[in-house]
């Protein structure tokens, strides 16, 4: 399988112009390319692309400074057109899993910017890369690479941040598991509940985010096209670089010791893009990083042999008693301890939560049993009922 691994790199003034103009030839080549597609009846072929916004444009007096880079990247970027349109396709015609994909559009010179190199535009020679056009820059090697690169990209962020990804190929690990499964209920304040009693507190992101969101009213009232404001928009950059270290730091190693230590995985599939709609939590909600979680575990489990799964969304974990089966209906968010009338368990909230979330993705389910003396589920627990509920947030 194939995997990536990034590293930072410091490149000095005369690569750092040598890398602006090679971006801003790849961004011109996509633009161009994007152009001619949208004018198009129909869709080019890759190598039509090609000799249009590369060859012959290289001809040309308005695109004669093509020739000053290398010419790898600028086809890269063609091909990598052609990919953003088949992904495109394939969302509409229901073959691409996940939300729908948009199509293509034209890249701005502001914000990330990348170039991409295959095999014959770069080399590793010891601690040291040579890019064809740019010269040899030497990442932070945090770890060696498995196997040998196909290709690398060059990557600068918002924040002016350089950045070496490599693409590797990778090979399945064989290692026993400790546990046989584990059900992973996420939430906010604990960033996950595990069915085996471990819980996992996030990183607080807060003071970063107040920050944040007092710059970026500063930003508003400035002048655009300012330098005060290339400041200022540098500094929300890096604030925000800062919280998605953090958070990927964070993941990272969370979703390593889970799927490491567990045989079988189980993650309940959040309706999160229907959550943020909650203007009260959605902006902690966003920080949190429950897809990308999901995603490290997913690929994690792959790697390792693992079985990683996913209940429905509609499963009611947190309305049913992990002892009995006794469902006792849904619960404000406040109530975070119930207690069952029908085994007398005490129940904490996201522990009972976590507990169902690894039955039902094991296949064991208790014989659901109805509260109430018309047999139906009991309506939203109320503060005013001691008998079920035994603690509230807060108290």
């Amino acid at each position: 399988m194939k995997a990536r691994y990034q590293f930072r790199v410091y490149p000095t003034d005369q690569q750092q112009q040598l890398l602006a103009q090679l971006f801003g030839c790849v961004r011109v080549v996509w633009n161009d390319a994007l152009a001619i597609c949208k004018q198009s009846e129909k869709l080019p072929s890759n190598n039509d692309l090609q000799k249009l916004v590369i060859t012959q444009a290289k001809k040309t007096l308005e695109r004669s400074w093509l020739s000053d880079v290398s010419n790898i990247p600028l086809q890269q970027s063609v091909a990598d057109l052609a990919v953003a349109y088949k992904n495109f396709f394939d969302s509409l015609k229901g073959k691409r899993k996940g939300k729908k994909v948009g199509s293509p559009k034209f890249k701005k010179k502001t914000g990330r910017q990348s170039a991409r190199f295959r095999i014959g535009g770069f080399s590793i020679k010891g601690d040291e890369v040579y890019l064809a056009k740019i010269g040899n820059v030497k990442p932070i090697w945090s770890r060696q690479l498995p196997s040998a690169p196909s290709s690398v990209t060059v990557i600068k962020d918002c924040a002016n941040r350089y950045f070496l990804s490599f693409v590797v190929e990778t090979e399945h690990i064989q290692s026993e598991a400790k546990n046989q499964s584990i059900g992973i209920d996420l939430g906010i304040k604990t960033f996950a509940v595990m069915s085996n009693g471990e819980k996992a507190v996030s990183p607080n992101y807060s003071k970063k985010d107040r920050k944040i969101r007092k710059l970026q009213r500063k930003l508003a009232r400035q002048q655009k096209g300012s330098k005060r404001r290339e400041v200022t928009r540098l500094k929300i950059a890096k604030l925000h670089n800062k919280i998605a270290d953090t958070r990927k730091d964070f993941l990272h190693k969370l979703s390593t010791k889970v799927v490491s230590e567990n045989q079988t995985i189980v993650l309940e599939d959040l309706n999160v893009s229907g959550m943020v709609r909650n203007r009260k939590l959605a902006r902690v909600i966003s920080l949190q990083g429950w897809r990308e979680f999901r995603v490290f575990c997913e690929g994690k489990s792959q790697r390792l042999n693992r079985d990683f799964r996913v209940i429905s969304r509609w499963e009611p974990t947190s309305q049913t008693c992990s002892c009995c089966g006794c469902r006792w209906g849904k619960i404000e968010l406040s109530v975070r301890s119930v207690l069952c009338l029908s085994c007398g368990t005490e129940q904490q909230r996201d522990e009972n939560a976590s507990r169902n979330i690894e039955m039902v993705g094991m296949g064991h389910r208790h014989d659901l049993k109805r509260t109430g003396s018309d047999h139906k589920t009991t309506p939203v627990a109320s503060r005013c009922e001691p008998s079920r509920i035994t603690a509230l947030q807060g108290q």
